[in-house]
Formats: structure tokens, sequence, C-alpha cells
């Protein structure tokens, strides 16, 4: 039987366990494929913990890539045999074989790895949608990243460089500056020696930044408003410290008339035209070369809870694959 891990209640990595399961033929508008690579991502953390409920007993994982094996009634978006990547739907990529919606499936070109995609599908159309479409990245613009080195980090970085941005990045470490300047930051602000807010007015002169891309959220949240120029947005795509506590709304009037969205990809991509858009630009950029993605862990499927340790305690960068 095929396996996979299953968490049975919310907790530590202890409470993932590698299970066998099964798994039949695709009912209507599904695909049974089986994953060659599974993308590591902090939202399976949340999954894991409970930050973010799940009904028990459940799978984790939300990104892979793989061959399609059979495929369910009015499926027409993709046939068995073809290599596929996907992201969101479902918890459940931790396995080797799953059922997944056949049309969340997007076709992956020559050019593209399986690693690649399992470690690019949730974290690049992630950066798609931030840089092009939550708010549209011009040439010349100076935007500030937090977690610059994480994964979504160094894919933005890239991106952002080739859009002509001019990239201040924040760090932990100074490892993790040189990784981020290596990959497109102008500017590797380390929050744990230097305040970041300060260091932006120094860069910007004073001018501050039209946008700041936040996953890392309660622990930078305020300073990331006061980052901003009048009118500007802060987009909050993740909880790396936790959720932002609640406040006052009178503090974006009070800081600048400034904007604050919490996306998501989910919503980004729920339709399949967009879907398919964000990932063919995604698909164009990796195969120019202007971004790479550097897959710099990989684990065994079953030391699931050993690659989440080392998530969760910062010992990661770039991306992290799971093997089946």
């Amino acid at each position: 039987m095929p396996k996979a891990v299953r968490i049975h209640q919310h907790g530590g990595p202890e409470v993932m366990q590698l299970e066998d399961v099964s798994v039949g033929d695709p009912g209507p508008n599904q695909a049974r494929i089986r994953h060659t690579a599974i993308g590591l991502n902090f939202i399976d953390t949340y999954h894991r913990s409970g930050l973010y409920k799940l009904e028990m007993p459940s799978g984790l994982g939300s990104e892979g890539a793989g061959v399609v094996e059979a495929v369910g009634p009015g499926v027409t978006w993709v046939k068995p045999g073809e290599r596929i990547g996907y992201a969101g739907g479902p918890p459940g990529a931790y396995a080797e074989v799953r059922l997944v919606p056949a049309e969340r499936l997007v076709k992956l070109p020559e050019g593209i790895s399986d690693q690649q995609a399992a470690a690019m599908m949730l974290k690049g159309l992630t950066v798609q949608y931030l840089l092009r479409r939550t708010y549209k990245v011009k040439a010349g613009d100076t935007v500030l990243f937090h977690a610059a080195a994480g994964g979504v980090g160094l894919i933005a970085s890239q991106w952002l460089k080739a859009l002509g941005a001019t990239v201040i990045g924040t760090v932990g470490s100074e490892d993790k500056a040189k990784l981020a300047k290596a990959h497109g930051c102008d500017h590797a602000i380390v929050y744990t020696k230097e305040n970041f807010v300060e260091r932006v007015k120094e860069i910007t002169k004073g001018n501050k930044v039209p946008v700041v891309y936040d996953s890392v959220g309660k622990d930078t949240f305020m300073g990331s408003l006061d980052c901003l120029q009048p009118l500007g947005l802060l987009a909050v795509f993740g909880n790396g410290s936790g959720p932002v506590p609640a406040f006052d709304l009178g503090l974006l009037a009070a800081k600048g008339s400034l904007f604050v969205t919490r996306p998501t990809l989910v919503t980004y991509t729920a339709k399949r035209e967009d879907l398919e858009a964000g990932a063919a630009e995604l698909f164009d950029v990796v195969k120019s070369g202007k971004v790479k993605i550097e897959i710099n862990q990989t684990y065994a499927l079953k030391d699931a809870a050993q690659a989440h340790r080392d998530l969760e305690s910062r010992k990661t960068t770039g991306s992290t694959v799971l093997l089946p």
C-alpha cells in the first residue's frame, strides 16, 4: 500500500505519523497522481500545530509534482502519463499517491523539473500574485520584503530585481544576508542587530517605500507600517512569528492613509484561468534564468517531522523538498 504522513491531533512535529493508506480510483473531476517530489512550506506547520484548524485525521502538505496515474469522469485538464505540479487544494501532499481535484493541476513544461516544480508551485505562485497583482511592481520602485532568505523571499528577490526594483530585504543572520544579496537584494537588513524601520528610512533618504511584503506577521507588523509612504500598501501574507493582533484602524489614517491586505494564494488562483496564467508567467521567468529555484534541503518523506523542526527553527534556506 502507498504511504502518507498523517496527523490524528494538532501539536508539534511528533504528531506526524507515516501510515499505509488506501487510495482508490478517482471520482468525478479527480485525478490520481504519484508524487515524485513534495514541497515543504510554512503553512504546513500552521496546519499541523492547529493555528489553521484541520478536521482529524488529516494529511499535510499543499504542494507537489508527479505523474498522473488515472483520471475520473469529466476530467479534461490532464491525462494519464502527464507530468504535473500543483499548489493548494485540500492538505495531503505528504504522500506517495493521492487523489486531487484535477482542476488544480498544471502541466509541467519542458525545462521545469519535478523537484523544481515541487519547490516553487506554492512559493512561486505566491510571489507571482504578490508582485504582479496585489501591488504591481514597476521599474524604479523600492520594495521591502521580509524574510528575504526564505523560500518565498529568494524567489521574490530575484523576480523583483528582474522587474527593475530596488530590493530591501530583512534576514535573521549575516549568512542569510549574504544569501539574500546573492539573489537580488540590494540591501539586506539583519533585524537581530539593526532596527529595520530606521535602516529603511536611511536607505530611502526618508522617502520610505510604496509597498511592504510581510510573511512574519506579529513581530514586524507595526514596523512594516512605519516603513510605508503615504498611501502605501502592506501585504501580510503569512504569520511566521504568530498572527497579527487586533489594532485600531485609526492607525492607518495617522500613518498616512495606508492600505493593508491579507491575501491568499487560494483566492488569487480560485479561477482556473488565473491559475494557468500565473503558472505560465512563473514557468517563463524560471526558464528564462531570471529566477533560479534553489533546493537547499531534501528529506525523505519518512523524515517529514525533522523537516518541520528545521523549518520552524529557521535552519533552512531557500526551498525544501520531500522525496517519497
